[in-house]
């Protein structure tokens, strides 16, 4: 999200504690700005669906587990995406191409587990350990056969498992979930809270199809929910690390629940990775709180480059709403003798890759900190090849921060994608390995940059002592910035190619991007203008970008780069910003959700915007992806305060034509599109609807007609009419595979 933009929920999203001064490799450039074509033609919603019944209209990317993972079919043609272009919609529905059909699945508070009633909707509701949490996000898909085993293939019975990143939010309450609205002011109500700390978290609910008709199944055993409360197992080189110990955990071995849950990955051995995004926000600490450290105390330097700088204020103030430790622990302050007595060390245990196997919810989730410690988007993995390493690609989703690589000590056997001790395997390739930062250079080239006390950068770096792995691996951040990183437009999800390796990254915005200082326009970061937005502007890189990667190897220390996708309005100058050439059937602004599909080889682009809703809501694009190299070179020019000009070279994929990259879906008002899986065979997908109605003012709580949304609800799911997240399921009318 934009800090541009007005939306409630911008500053939380968009963490901003980068404030090293890596040396950037290209010029900085001045700037010729570029204003946004504010008239345009009105656009008609056709082929528009307000999702419920069967009505018809005229996320991470992980392999399925096993041989077939990162594999599309040789037969499939990806010459054009077989569909008309959805058009851009201001309509409170969801809109899919003529020919499909899509149905609500899977909505906030629809209840899985025994003892949980029917969803009121209307801010009586409880237990919500029992029902499905707040904000889908990122999900992935798990087959099970006939009789319930899982199953590499099976296509019509599965177990989907998704996040559930946040809550819709006004001051401090969440306050569609309270009948009231909530408290706006601390100290907060318990029982307010106590609804605020289930909502977060993980959802696992079993969906079959009968008869070409999707449901979940309220009464699986394989349904679970993990929230902020749940226990887990803190894995690899932070394990047992002192700055984990808390009142908690005494040995800094178990923490307690997973938080702020964004993008998702699937292992191949079949087991689902959850990315800890926005986590620092939840925490509060006092004004004196350095004082009480001490001045010399690292600490302080890592709680302020993750974004915690002393008298922050946390988002919620669940730590105001009583003594007990399930509040206490929001409150990153020095408060007893030691880490023991309090949670000064609580936000350390946030921030990593969760590994949880869907098929065994009796299973304890653990946190890979192998894999860094960051605003994790997702984790997508290259294919898995016998005798070579795991290799993993993350984002760091706040601006000016970090693209990552995972290569894992032990190299992979076949046997694995089908062991039964899944997490036993996620151990063995998770737990040991090197994790890399990448530096982007000029010339279309990039290194991968080791993070670990092995290399001499990191071990003396004067500005903060690293004295272990164990330290990289919580303060990861750090040791990036140490090495000279390169500052990215708010690096969000990964995603491989299935069909030659390459890793796609999108790069959702950046309103920190300028001509000269700190975060100066690169070549992999090239665009600076101004955009207008009723009546207000916007600077930075407005509409992001997809960058994308290519290797000989998944494990090379070096790649060649350009960027696949410039977003833009398709009136926007095509000198300057709409370079990939982008129409009305298919300019959008700030890609974030990025999955490819492992049936058709079709990568699903979703949308989180706030600079072009004036114009439509949130979408989903398809895309058939090329190759790096497939562009040219292009020179973008910039005026400097003074006067002076510079250039800045950077690598441009081809343009774009309706053919290759169009609109399939236009979600409802305030919601963002996220969240992407698919059954094996391509004949299902699924995606999540986040936060419809998010611009709502907590004032119109009383008056439906006041919602900025009341979907899903004026589409016949569900009681009351206060807007939900949602999983909706989207199939083809003749039963073919999406998108071709």
């Amino acid at each position: 999200m934009d800090h541009s933009t007005d939306r409630p929920s911008d500053i939380f999203n968009n963490e901003d504690s980068n404030t090293s001064t890596n040396v950037h490799f290209d010029a900085v450039l001045s700037a010729r700005l570029s204003r946004r074509n504010i008239l345009r033609s009105g656009v008609g919603v056709v082929g528009a669906l307000a999702l419920g019944g069967t009505a018809l209209t005229g996320c991470a990317t992980g392999g399925v587990a096993g041989s077939t993972m990162g594999s599309a079919p040789a037969s499939t043609n990806l010459g054009a995406l077989a569909f008309a272009a959805v058009p851009k919609s201001l309509e409170d529905v969801v809109s899919v191409p003529a020919g499909y059909r899509a149905e609500v699945l899977y909505a906030l508070g629809d209840p899985i587990m025994a003892g949980a009633a029917a969803f009121k909707n209307d801010g009586t509701d409880t237990d919500f350990d029992k029902r499905a949490g707040d904000h889908h996000d990122g999900m992935e898909w798990f087959s099970l056969d006939a009789s319930g085993k899982p199953s590499n293939s099976y296509g019509t019975r599965g177990i989907i498992a998704m996040n559930h990143e946040a809550t819709t939010d006004e001051k401090l309450s969440s306050f569609f979930l309270h009948a009231d609205g909530g408290s706006s002011t601390l100290p907060r109500k318990a029982a307010e809270v106590d609804k605020e700390l289930l909502i977060h978290g993980i959802s696992v609910i079993e969906v079959e199809a009968q008869a070409g008709k999707w449901s979940y199944k309220a009464g699986s055993a394989f349904n679970r929910r993990v929230t902020t409360m749940t226990e887990a197992a803190m894995h690899g080189p932070a394990r047992g690390s002192e700055h984990l110990i808390t009142r908690y955990s005494l040995d800094g071995a178990k923490v307690r629940g997973t938080l702020n849950n964004c993008g998702t990955g699937k292992t191949p051995w079949g087991t689902y990775a959850s990315g800890e995004e926005n986590w620092f926000g939840y925490f509060a600490r006092d004004a004196k709180d350095d004082d009480k450290l001490g001045k010399n105390n690292k600490a302080i330097t890592a709680l302020n480059r993750y974004g915690r700088r002393a008298g922050a204020a946390s988002r919620h103030g669940w730590e105001s709403a009583g003594p007990g430790d399930q509040y206490m622990r929001w409150n990153n302050s020095v408060i007893g003798a030691s880490a023991r007595d309090d949670f000064r060390n609580e936000m350390n245990t946030f921030g990593y890759i969760v590994e949880i196997d869907p098929y065994k919810p009796m299973q304890a989730l653990r946190k890979r900190s192998a894999l860094g410690r960051l605003g994790h988007e997702n984790v997508t993995f290259a294919k898995a090849v016998v005798g070579q390493p795991i290799v993993g690609y993350m984002g760091d989703d706040s601006r000016g921060e970090y693209i990552y690589k995972f290569v894992s000590e032990a190299r992979w056997i076949a046997a694995d994608a089908n062991a039964d001790d899944r997490l036993a395997v996620g151990d063995k390739y998770l737990d040991k390995g090197t994790l890399f930062v990448a530096k982007f250079k000029q010339d279309g080239t990039g290194e991968w940059i080791e993070l670990s006390m092995k290399n001499p950068v990191v071990a003396a770096n004067p500005d903060f002592e690293f004295k272990s792995d164990a330290d990289v691996a919580i303060f990861t951040r750090l040791a990036a910035d140490a090495v000279g990183a390169t500052k990215m437009d708010r690096p969000e999800w990964a995603g491989v190619n299935p069909r030659n390796g390459e890793v796609y990254i999108t790069l959702t915005n950046n309103s920190n991007r300028t001509v000269d200082g700190e975060m100066a326009v690169d070549a992999a970061n090239p665009r600076m203008y101004k955009d207008m937005k009723a009546g207000k502007e916007a600077v930075g890189n407005v509409n992001g970008h997809i960058v994308r990667l290519a290797h000989g190897q998944p494990a090379d220390s070096t790649f060649r780069w350009d960027v696949y996708l410039f977003a833009s309005e398709a009136g926007a100058d095509k000198g300057q910003v709409n370079l990939s050439n982008l129409t009305d059937a298919n300019d959008l602004s700030s890609p974030d959700g990025l999955v490819f599909s492992q049936a058709t080889g079709i990568c699903w682009i979703e949308t989180d915007d706030g600079a072009y809703t004036d114009q439509t809501n949130c979408m989903l694009m398809a895309a058939i992806p090329g190759r790096v190299g497939d562009g040219a070179k292009k020179t973008l020019s910039y005026k400097r305060s003074d006067g002076s000009s510079k250039t800045v070279d950077t690598y441009v994929g081809k343009a774009q034509s309706e053919a290759s990259f169009k609109r399939f879906l236009v979600g409802p008002k305030g919601a963002e599109i996220t969240g992407w899986c698919e059954t094996p065979d391509g004949k299902a997908m699924f995606v999540n609807i986040q936060h419809p109605g998010e611009n709502t003012k907590m004032a119109a709580i009383g008056d439906p007609a006041k919602y900025e949304s009341q979907w899903p609800a004026n589409a016949g799911y569900g009681a009351g009419k206060r807007p939900r997240s949602a999983t909706v399921v989207i199939t083809k009318v003749d039963g073919g595979q999406i998108g071709t």
